[in-house]
């Protein structure tokens, strides 16, 4: 036994385990990351997005739909983002215009997006589920030599470096922009920036719907892209892992896409072990994402960071 059991500890460390290790945290962690992305937008104007689940649903069906009828991952994308915008449009009348509770209202989109998807897709596919073509990926000269990692970081869909590069780009914008500083003034003191002549709920509502947008990307992607194929729930909890992401990471995007990129290894580590032939329960592995959550709360959630006005509506003149 021991002998099998060092066999397969050295086969966990090898090349290909690690490989595939770190291309399937990518995959999975690029829908968190333009997720999570989003959320720090909505945040940090004092929007809490409890709907992304829902959104990110309505995203991976009416994205994966249009990739399949129109033969175009890119427009494929477009549409998801427009599915999750639509969510967004909800959150924005009932929270931001109307002043309802966000918490309740995130969690109804959620539903509905879930049910509403499965619905659709049951009527559009029965029992089926068609596939889509894998992706063309666009390889960096040079990196992607790199061993281990140059092959999973460094030959990706298009789509991954514009997340990279969105990350950088709202880093920028929340440090050295006026837009940043709306967002954050909407979160921390909303009559200071009303009292300054910006609006407080236009600013807020552009960040809801960015949020929303951003969300259906990360659904688009994980459908067209991580798995080809819609079914229905398939994100098992990703808006929700999103949330966390973007609390633990305080708003800053770099982190956000370092958390997606751990938490996106978690959720992929089944497919490492098999390739190691480590056998083990389907069921601890489908925790171990939640599992990683836990962790994550119990050590970084004090050092966590939210804006003082999260979640409390703002009407102009109210007391």
């Amino acid at each position: 036994m021991s002998i099998l059991h060092f066999a397969a500890a050295s086969n966990i460390f090898s090349k290909a385990v690690l490989t595939s290790l770190v291309a399937g945290g990518l995959l999975a962690g690029v829908p968190l990351m333009f997720t999570a992305l989003g959320e720090t937008i909505s945040e940090r104007s004092g929007v809490l997005n409890l709907g992304l689940e829902g959104m990110m649903l309505l995203g991976a069906y009416v994205g994966f739909v249009v990739a399949y009828y129109v033969h175009s991952q890119t427009l494929g994308f477009v549409a998801g983002m427009a599915g999750g915008t639509l969510g967004g449009v909800i959150m924005v009348v009932l929270c931001v215009w109307l002043g309802l509770d966000q918490i309740v209202v995130g969690i109804a989109i959620t539903l509905a997006g879930g049910g509403i998807t499965s619905v659709l897709q049951g009527a559009q596919f029965g029992t089926s589920y068609p596939r889509l073509a894998a992706p063309a990926t666009v390889s960096i000269p040079g990196l992607d030599k790199i061993p281990v990692l140059g092959p999973s970081l460094f030959n990706q869909p298009v789509l991954v470096y514009i997340g990279f590069a969105l990350a950088g780009l709202l880093a920028w914008i929340y440090r050295k922009t006026n837009i940043g500083l709306n967002l954050r003034a909407a979160g921390e003191k909303p009559e200071a920036l009303d009292a300054a002549g910006v609006s407080v709920v236009a600013t807020r509502s552009w960040a809801a719907l960015s949020t929303s947008a951003l969300a259906g990307l990360g659904g688009a992607y994980l459908s067209i892209v991580s798995a080809g194929v819609f079914t229905p729930f398939m994100t098992q909890g990703q808006g929700y892992m999103a949330i966390v992401i973007a609390m633990l990471a305080r708003g800053k995007p770099l982190w956000v896409v370092f958390g997606s990129f751990l938490f996106g290894i978690s959720l992929s580590i089944a497919t490492a072990l098999q390739l190691a032939g480590v056998n083990i329960s389907t069921d601890i592995v489908n925790t171990l994402p939640f599992v990683a959550i836990i962790v994550a709360l119990l050590i970084f959630a004090r050092r966590s960071y939210l804006p003082p006005a999260l979640c409390l509506p703002y009407m102009r003149g109210a007391k």
